[in-house]
């Protein structure tokens, strides 16, 4: 079955999906605009299974890594392919923080610590509503988390709105509300792969982050507390650098996270929507700029990719054929009084807005 909506500025088609192996039916929504670029989206985690961007001939192709099968994403998503990612985005050292002087335990997912929220909600299936009086074709989502869900405090209700605009920008509008004093951290974890050929790795694609500093962390990726400076290190892409320039110096952050998956804090700590990223694919021309209100950038160079799925466009997702660019409030940001806050009081609203545009040069 297939409906479809027609806004001024494009269309949302909604399918069925798959049922999860507890009997849940799961919807898949195309957002396609009139260019003909679209964005797929399944109720299962808020997860982008397929995003196309042109290259310089005008080519719309799949930028984006996703299972090939639904059992894939039911049994487990290990990882995290295109999902919604919360309530925290990121490590939580040894799954514990303190609020008000009470101490929460959470679930422990990631060695020690606690990673992207334990069963989070790149797990949970999610209410799709398609917006009707919209100019461009969006998707809200939403999911509320009852008080205690993987040991956080508090019942948060969240939206998480996609957009798809006339010029080629996936924009992602985050918002969400508590009945308890708690913490929240969202964010989107889709792999990027410009070439759209998913046995080429990512090392050749030139990234640039309007950050001067990263978050050293400690041998279980939780940092240090640290801000330091990049210039004169691997880590430092404030000028636009192929990833595979550095990625294999001998450099004891590398070592830790196997290549890059750190927390980048840009210069601009104001909360506007701004450009904080470029990245760039010469030979398809493709070129992605990243912008948001967050503090800080996860980059994640797909270390963690090891062979064993297989890729929409032939063979399996080896190691570093897809990049994470998260943008986020820090790791471990709870237990750093430091860092900018990630505490949630009711009565208040979470919102932050993060903004993918597409086009070539």
């Amino acid at each position: 079955m297939t409906t479809e909506n027609t806004t001024q500025k494009g269309s949302i088609e909604k399918a069925e999906y798959a049922t999860t192996p507890e009997g849940v039916k799961i919807e898949k929504y195309t957002l396609e605009n009139t260019n003909g670029m679209k964005v797929e989206v399944i109720t299962f985690g808020g997860i982008i299974t397929s995003l196309t961007a042109p290259d310089k001939n005008g080519k719309y192709e799949d930028v984006v890594l996703s299972y090939t099968t639904p059992e894939d994403y039911f049994e487990g998503n290990p990882y995290f392919f295109g999902a919604i990612i919360g309530r925290f985005g990121n490590r939580i050292a040894k799954g514990q923080f303190s609020l008000d002087g009470k101490k929460h335990q959470l679930t422990i997912n990631d060695g020690p610590n606690q990673l992207h929220g334990g069963k989070g909600f790149d797990k949970v299936v999610w209410t799709a509503t398609p917006v009707e009086d919209a100019e461009h074709p969006t998707l809200k989502l939403s999911y509320t988390s009852k008080d205690g869900e993987e040991g956080y405090p508090g019942t948060l209700t969240t939206i998480v709105t996609y957009t798809l605009t006339a010029d080629n920008a996936l924009e992602i509008a985050y918002e969400a509300t508590t009945d308890q004093k708690t913490i929240v951290n969202l964010t989107q974890h889709s792999y990027f792969n410009l070439s759209a050929n998913f046995s080429n790795t990512i090392l050749d694609h030139e990234l640039m982050m309007k950050a001067g500093k990263m978050l050293p962390v400690d041998a279980t990726l939780i940092p240090t507390g640290e801000l330091k400076s990049v210039a004169g290190t691997p880590f430092d892409f404030t000028k636009a650098k192929e990833i595979g320039k550095d990625i294999n110096a001998k450099d004891d952050q590398l070592e830790k996270g196997l290549g890059y998956d750190h927390c980048w804090v840009f210069e601009d700590q104001s909360k506007r929507l701004k450009e904080v990223a470029t990245l760039y694919h010469k030979t398809s021309g493709r070129f992605m700029q990243v912008y948001t209100d967050q503090p800080g950038i996860q980059f994640y160079s797909g270390n963690f990719l090891d062979g064993k799925k297989a890729s929409k466009t032939g063979g399996n997702y080896e190691k570093r054929t897809g990049l994470c660019l998260e943008t986020q409030h820090f790791p471990d940001a709870p237990n750093h009084p430091e860092f900018p806050s990630v505490v949630l009081n009711p009565g208040e609203k979470y919102t932050t807005k993060t903004t993918y545009k597409f086009s070539v040069k």
